[in-house]
C-alpha cells in the first residue's frame, strides 16, 4: 500500500487547511488511520487517529490541537481527512499520515502503525 496526504500549502494565521489521506494498492476503510506532523528539528508528534469503521469510527485529537483540528473518514473515497482551523506558526510542519498494521482496530500506538505516506507541507505565516 502507498499513502498519500496532501492538501498543504502556505496559509495565514488563523486560516484552515483541510488536509486528505488517500492509499493505492490498498484500502484506508478496514483499518485505523492517524495524522502526524514533524517541524524541523522537532521530533515527529502524533496529532489525531480514527478507528477503524468496523468499529466505532471513534477518533482521537491531541491535546495540543483539540478543539483546532478534526478528523473524519469518507469510505466511499477511500479517504481519511484531518480539518486544521486558527492554524498559527507552531503549526507549521510536514503532516503524515499512516495506516494501522492491522485491520479492524481502533488507534494504536505509533509503532503499530505500519504504513506510512509522503508528508505534505503546512507552513502558517503571515
Amino acid at each position: 500500500v502507498q499513502l498519500q496526504a496532501s492538501g498543504g500549502g502556505l496559509v495565514q494565521p488563523g486560516g484552515s487547511l483541510t488536509l486528505s489521506c488517500a492509499a493505492s494498492g490498498s484500502t484506508l476503510n478496514y483499518y485505523a488511520v492517524g495524522w502526524f506532523r514533524q517541524a524541523p528539528g522537532k521530533e515527529r508528534e502524533g496529532l489525531s487517529c480514527i478507528s477503524s469503521s468496523s468499529t466505532d469510527g471513534s477518533t482521537y485529537v491531541a491535546d495540543p490541537v483539540k478543539g483546532r483540528f478534526r478528523v473524519s473518514r469518507d469510505s466511499a473515497k477511500n479517504a481519511v481527512y484531518l480539518e486544521m482551523n486558527n492554524l498559527s506558526p507552531e503549526d507549521t510542519a510536514v503532516h503524515y499520515c499512516a495506516r494501522d498494521r492491522y485491520l479492524g482496530g481502533g488507534c494504536p500506538p505509533t509503532a503499530g502503525y505500519g504504513a506510512w505516506g509522503q508528508g505534505t507541507q503546512v507552513t502558517v505565516s503571515s
